[in-house]
């Protein structure tokens, strides 16, 4: 299919189809055609071109400042400033990331990459026709990638990664066929894998990762045989891998993880003999692997098969692949067990085999690990989450030196930790939970000074907590919970300046809490949960400003709630029931983030305090079972009994239905108690009035009788009738 499109202006490389570029003099000419109109194929390459005459003006180093003054004008404004050396007054050659051919002084690399610049990409970069490395990388360009690099002939290296890039991949970029390194990884580009790629046979390196291409790849890759280095990482691809790849017999790094395509392990990729880096990480391949994979991928030294659905045994001719050095198999369905030949890789530095099903829950699973110790350059080891049963064998102890990671967690592994454990002195990461293991906590865990995370909770460890703990100044994640632990918590613990997670509830620990664990300013989560403590919750508790959630539920603490808790501002979570603290809620209203609290089954009183109604994020309120009186305030959080709870109050009442509480009884206030000398007098008074007007009414009736004028000129001069009439006589 062709396309017609009508243009004023064409600009055309003459040097372009004429003559090596070592004979391409200085003033070789590029002219501006005028062109009446163009076809195109479908693919995007020229066909026909109508060419009405040249203009006579000549292409030079001037031509290509004014393209790089309009790349600047594309740049947002803010980031110009770095390309402020991009003006008339400064030559060309002498602009900031800009190089110049020795020759012709034409502009041929341009190297800005990791600028931080932003805006977008000028179409005028299709302009700069002596470019031959052209690097834009770790910016923020948004936009398209302009059609118009594919006029760029002698463009050899092209990197964009690391952008905002989206839309399509060019087809008119497949023009530019001298590219020998191609990198468009992390941006936002979409649409398919074009086969217009195929055509850039010199191709020695194709970086299409991390974006949103979509659709299957295409059979043309198979022409891109002086491919060394491959990656379509984390993309939306599917279907299978092309029985053309294995037409790549350069290649040494392929990366196709993190995307949708289905099948078997691609057959094709077994041809590539040369590779050294294979990572097919969450691919959704499944079935099993060639048992003779070591055999036909011999120069493996890396190779990430993690996260598919690959079952059956693991192929032991991997351990023929001397030069291999990370062997990740993690997340499968593999069964059997771990061979013994691993043994045989000197230069094995990180095995994973956790989330199977390798082992029987049986005696003579773990026989590896003594084979592993002639690893010696082991860093990683990691087979959790499988089905490795038998005793942990002392030789544990004996892995190499340098080993940085040891994980074993969620199996059936029996016995104890042995006590020269403390051999891995490079240790950052011990991970055993969720085993069977018995005995003590060796003293020479203590001498693993690089040790960050510790987690031995769900076994039936027992014995004190050594204080040689606190030699680990490194440590920032503790679980030692649900296990068998007493005696006391060490102070020492206060030395793990580092710590952000304390998990060593459900043991048998006793004694009081450490004044020295509140010193840890960095601690986020403690977890001291059902353990039978003593004494009362520390008073410096108010120093740990980065703690988010405490948990000290059915501890048996007792005392009064610390009025410093307020002060622990980061807080999110608080669950402190099932203990025997007493008094008041301490004013924790700065708490604004909280979201749980749960302050039941205690020997609380006093009122509820109102601010609980404003915080916003609250999710859960427990205050059951206290000794609260008053009424429960009615606004916000209280009108939601999803949210709060308050039963087991006997002295609390309130209007909220939900909450079936007894409603509170307003009593009027008595005059006669409030006011008992004032009732006194009004008494007397309505006496002395009553008696006066006997008085007035006996003398009213003598005056009738008697008809003495006189008389009511007395009355009326000196009494003050009661009832509001003047008495008249007549004589």
């Amino acid at each position: 299919m062709e396309d017609s499109i009508e243009a004023s202006t064409f600009l055309v490389s003459i040097s372009m189809v004429a003559l090596p570029d070592d004979h391409i003099q200085a003033e070789a000419k590029v002219f501006f055609l005028s062109v009446s109109s163009t076809k195109f194929a479908s693919n995007g390459r020229l066909i026909e071109l109508d060419i009405k005459g040249p203009h006579a003006h000549e292409f030079t180093d001037e031509t290509d400042m004014q393209a790089l003054l309009e790349f600047k004008s594309q740049v947002s404004q803010d980031k110009r400033v770095l390309l402020s050396s991009w003006n008339h007054s400064v030559p060309l050659c002498n602009w900031n990331k800009v190089t110049c051919g020795h020759k012709h002084k034409r502009v041929a690399g341009l190297d800005l990459g990791g600028l931080q610049l932003g805006g977008v990409i000028s179409p005028s970069i299709g302009n700069l026709s002596f470019l031959m490395s052209l690097d834009l990388s770790s910016n923020s360009f948004g936009g398209t990638i302009p059609q118009e690099v594919g006029y760029l002939f002698r463009l050899e290296y092209l990197n964009m990664s690391f952008n905002i890039l989206k839309g399509e991949i060019p087809v008119n970029l497949f023009n530019c066929s001298r590219l020998f390194d191609l990198e468009l990884d992390s941006n936002q580009l979409e649409g398919g894998v074009p086969s217009e790629l195929g055509s850039l046979t010199n191709l020695l390196y194709l970086y299409l990762g991390r974006n949103y291409l979509k659709g299957k790849l295409p059979a043309s890759l198979g022409n891109l045989t002086s491919l060394m280095q491959l990656s379509f990482t984390g993309n939306k691809l599917e279907g299978g891998i092309p029985s053309e790849v294995a037409r790549l017999n350069q290649m040494v790094f392929l990366s196709l993880s993190m995307n949708n395509f289905s099948g078997i392990f691609p057959p094709s990729i077994y041809n590539l003999s040369s590779l050294e880096m294979l990572n097919i990480f969450s691919t959704g391949f499944s079935g099993r692997p060639n048992p003779d994979i070591g055999i036909l991928l011999p120069n493996l030294q890396e190779l990430y098969m993690g996260n598919n659905h690959f079952l059956g045994a693991i192929p032991t001719t991997l351990s023929n692949i001397s030069t291999l050095e990370i062997l990740a198999m993690e997340f499968n369905n593999l069964t059997g067990g771990i061979p013994l030949s691993f043994g045989k890789l000197q230069n094995l530095e990180v095995l994973l085999f956790h989330g199977n099903s390798l082992g029987n829950h049986s005696f003579g699973d773990l026989d590896f690990i003594d084979a592993l110790s002639n690893c010696t350059q082991l860093l990683i080891l990691s087979v959790g989450f499988n089905r490795l049963g038998g005793e942990l064998p002392t030789s544990v102890a004996n892995l190499s030196t340098s080993l940085n990671e040891l994980k074993l967690q969620m199996n059936h592994i029996s016995g104890s930790i042995p006590h020269d454990i403390g051999n891995l002195i490079n240790l950052s990461k011990l991970e055993l939970y969720g085993n069977m293991l018995r005995g003590t906590l060796p003293n020479s865990l203590g001498m693993i000074l690089e040790l960050g995370y510790l987690s031995l909770d769900s076994n039936r460890l027992s014995g004190v907590i050594p204080s040689s703990i606190g030699n680990m100044t490194k440590l920032e994640t503790l679980y030692l919970n649900n296990n068998s632990f007493e005696g006391p918590i060490p102070p020492s613990l206060g030395n793990c300046r580092r710590l952000l997670y304390l998990y060593i509830g459900c043991n048998r620990l006793n004694g009081t809490i450490p004044r020295e664990i509140m010193q840890i300013s960095s601690i986020v989560h403690i977890f001291i949960e059902d353990t039978p403590l003593t004494g009362s919750l520390p008073n410096n508790v108010g120093r740990l400003q980065s703690l988010v959630i405490l948990s000290l539920a059915n501890t048996s603490l007792s005392g009064q709630l610390p009025q410093t808790l307020g002060k622990c501002l980061s807080m999110e979570e608080l669950y402190l029931q099932e203990n025997y603290f007493v008094g008041t809620i301490p004013d924790i209203r700065g708490l604004v983030g909280v979201r749980r609290v749960d302050l039941s089954k205690n020997n609380l009183t006093g009122s509820i305090p109102e601010y609980f109604s404003k915080f916003f994020k609250l999710e859960y309120l427990n205050l059951s079972i206290n000794n609260f009186e008053g009424r429960v305030p009615t606004e916000g959080n209280f009108q939601n009994s999803t949210i709060v709870l308050v039963y087991g109050n006997k002295n609390l009442c309130g209007d909220i239905k939900e909450l079936k509480l007894d409603p509170c009884i307003v009593h009027a206030p008595s005059m006669m108690k409030k006011h008992s000398s004032l009732s006194k007098k009004i008494v007397i008074g309505r006496k002395i009035q009553r008696t006066m007007t006997d008085y007035y009414k006996k003398l009213g009736e003598l005056m009738l009788e008697k008809r003495h004028s006189y008389v009511v000129s007395v009355l009326a001069a000196g009494a003050k009738l009661r009832y509001g009439v003047w008495w008249h006589v007549h004589p």
